[in-house]
């Protein structure tokens, strides 16, 4: 099957997916990148054996770790992302006008680089925007060392194993807490729950040891199998998580962006969660 791709992040569960041309396929400074062609998802991105993104269905992802937390907020100003090297976040966080800044602390140029030139429909030009602060460097040294705040700070990482590990631990999301201000929200990517259930699990009995308000929200992506991907949610405003539907619409009519799968009505949504899902945060 050489010219099957298998993920290996599950040691009992894989997924196939059938390569056509390979873009590129070589070692990074810090992981072994490839991309490649796919008949249904398009360009499909990999990181050490495991899927990251593909152009066909990443605007899912994409699209709900950066507006939901924008439109619960209100008034966001200054967003940090850590990791998102492929620009997703940057460019769907860039849609917002009253956002003044984004700062993107990517560990891994060469992820920059390869995605803006194979995969330039997930960031659209967003590195060149004037309101984009790039940074290479480590996210947890990063935020261990930040003085400035931010409105929202969105953890775009990996799977907790190689460089992304150490972005799943209470130190590191210790120090995002501080990097926020008051009445920030911390939203983190934190897998499938019904295959990677500890990820979810520890993620959130970090979070309600440091904020007043922990849980999560979730979305389908066809890339990732299991069921529903869970994003983490943190913040100390408590009333947020709960904005109205109407304010919500409100919010999104006065400053409408272009989505594909956001809407006022997905968000409020996002945060029904099934027994499984409740029970994993308990």
């Amino acid at each position: 099957m050489s010219d099957w791709f298998e993920e290996t992040l599950h040691d009992d569960t894989s997924i196939h997916l059938k390569m056509g041309k390979v873009l590129f396929d070589s070692q990074t400074d810090h992981q072994h990148l490839v991309i490649f062609e796919h008949e249904t998802l398009g360009r499909v991105m990999t990181l050490d054996g495991v899927i990251q993104t593909t152009e066909n269905d990443e605007f899912i992802y994409h699209e709900m770790l950066t507006h939901l937390p924008i439109y619960a907020h209100g008034a966001v100003r200054k967003v940090l992302i850590i990791g998102g090297g492929d620009g997703g976040v940057l460019e769907e966080a860039l849609k917002h006008s009253s956002i003044e800044k984004v700062t993107m602390v990517e560990i891994d140029r060469g992820v920059v680089d390869l995605c803006t030139t194979y995969l330039p429909s997930i960031s659209n030009g967003a590195f060149d925007n004037p309101r984009t602060e790039l940074v290479i460097a480590d996210g947890r040294d990063f935020v261990a060392n930040c003085e400035e705040r931010y409105d929202l700070v969105i953890v775009d990482s990996t799977d907790p194993i190689g460089p992304g590990a150490v972005l799943f631990t209470e130190t590191f999301y210790r120090d995002c807490r501080n990097c926020l201000s008051d009445g920030g929200i911390l939203v983190t990517q934190n897998g499938v729950p019904f295959v990677q259930a500890e990820e979810l699990t520890s993620s959130v009995s970090f979070f309600r040891a440091l904020f007043k308000d922990a849980s999560c929200y979730l979305a389908t992506i066809p890339t990732y199998i299991g069921g529903p991907l869970a994003f983490g949610w943190a913040t100390d405003n408590t009333a947020l998580r709960t904005t109205a539907l109407s304010d919500l619409k409100a919010r999104f009519d006065a400053a409408p962006v272009e989505t594909r799968y956001y809407t006022p009505e997905v968000h409020q949504g996002a945060f029904a969660l099934p027994p499984y899902v409740t029970e994993l945060m308990s």
